[in-house]
């Protein structure tokens, strides 16, 4: 059960464009923002920051960034950002076999070197405490660019304070990113935990 109910879109009419970034990469606005509204400026902060951290025109491909949120909010736990994370790759064109191995990514041929080095990075730095090495952000180097490497670590960060703000508000987690989490890891015991709806 929410700990602070989200509040209809209506509530703050001047977040309106912002809650319109989440409909154009969702389908919806989430309820971490719908809660969040009571601070507009917090709210409008994060939609600012996410589309800056999603930017279409980046170097990393749009599905494998929500790809890297997710095992970012794996690391912490977040179910609700960990069913988010999965709706958004899938709506970013991942397909239905990386999305039901991202928990083994690091022996599911869906992943290329890439991916693996940039995943087993994200789960260092979303580590307590930050578990990157010089060995393994050099080995990054070898296969991402100075910008890539940037774009993943702004995922990180912006998961970082996702995860925390919707475990600790106990988000109710909507409909749509739960039966897409529920479909992709459902059999490998996924399920929304304090965020069921």
């Amino acid at each position: 059960m929410a700990r602070l109910p989200p509040l209809p879109p209506e509530t703050t009419p001047e977040l309106k464009p912002h809650f319109d970034f989440f409909l154009g990469t969702l389908g919806f606005t989430p309820n971490s923002v719908l809660t969040m509204q009571r601070k507009p400026k917090l709210a409008q902060a994060l939609a600012v920051m996410n589309a800056a951290v999603m930017d279409p025109e980046g170097e990393v491909d749009l599905g494998f960034r929500r790809l890297i949120g997710h095992v970012v909010s794996k690391v912490a736990g977040c179910l609700y950002c960990q069913a988010h994370t999965l709706l958004g790759a899938k709506n970013f064109g991942v397909s239905e076999a990386k999305l039901a191995d991202v928990w083994r990514f690091a022996d599911s041929p869906c992943y290329t070197e890439a991916e693996r080095l940039a995943m087993n990075f994200a789960l260092a730095a979303a580590s307590q405490p930050n578990a990157v090495t010089d060995e393994q952000f050099n080995e990054l180097r070898g296969h991402w660019s100075d910008g890539a490497i940037v774009e993943i670590l702004g995922v990180v960060a912006m998961f970082a304070f996702l995860n925390r703000w919707n475990d600790t508000m106990a988000t109710p987690l909507e409909a749509v990113p739960e039966a897409v989490a529920t479909q992709a890891l459902g059999a490998q015991g996924w399920r929304p935990g304090k965020h069921a709806g």
